[in-house]
């Protein structure tokens, strides 16, 4: 199936100091992303969606700035799926986005649609 890469910035009313713990740790996570998230020994997460476990990898990560996780892909494909979340601040009004990178085999429709009911979730614990 082919893959698509959905990015998606969003406005949120919180200092990326405050939602990088939202975005980085299994805590956090679990919280408006997934059903549950755990962390083994090795520092991989298992992010658990309707009873399903999906394995991914913290390739990438920045404190208060951004977190990249990689899924371990059991095809074998060369491009494994990713979602990364970068928060970053408009120097002029000071407003934080976190911009969402999702690689994954969804459409933009209904990365789209996903997208924006999981940050509006975020946005509701934040109080943002």
């Amino acid at each position: 199936m082919a893959k698509n890469k959905f990015i998606g910035e969003y406005g949120i009313n919180a200092s990326k100091k405050m939602l990088y713990p939202y975005i980085s740790s299994a805590s956090g996570l679990s919280q408006w992303f997934a059903d549950d998230v755990n962390v083994n020994e090795d520092k991989g997460f298992t992010f658990i969606w309707d009873g399903e476990e999906n394995k991914a990898k913290a390739v990438s990560t920045r404190a208060n700035h951004h977190v990249k996780f990689e899924f371990e892909d059991d095809g074998g494909e060369e491009e494994p799926n990713f979602v990364e979340f970068r928060l970053e601040m408009n120097e002029l009004t000071q407003e934080v986005f976190i911009r969402v990178t999702d690689f994954s085999d969804m459409d933009e429709e209904e990365a789209l649609e996903l997208w924006d009911s999981l940050i509006h979730d975020l946005k509701e614990i934040v109080g943002g």
